[in-house]
């Protein structure tokens, strides 16, 4: 993980304390850095997340889909038949 520290400085201890109060607070979600921005008492700061994997749902003939590898060759004939739009 990077970790940038602006203004002051802080101590490795301190930043490891950031580092475990942003996993605990964003659990399920991959921290791959953070910008820490000292001034004075105050701290701010801001979390840098990796890319989430997902899979595109469309509707189609009335059903969410991702992918049309389950449909039997009926759906897949329907799927083949129909009139697609462009915007």
């Amino acid at each position: 993980m990077k970790v940038n520290v602006l203004g002051e400085q802080i101590s490795q201890q301190e930043i490891d304390a950031y580092i475990d109060y942003g996993r605990k607070k964003y659990t399920g979600r991959e921290i791959t850095g953070m910008d820490v921005t000292v001034d004075g008492e105050y701290v701010d700061l801001k979390y840098t997340f990796a890319d989430v994997p997902f899979d595109r749902i469309r509707r189609i003939t009335g059903y969410l889909v991702g992918t049309l590898d389950r449909f039997n060759n009926g759906k897949r004939a329907e799927e083949h038949d129909r009139v697609k739009h462009s915007v």
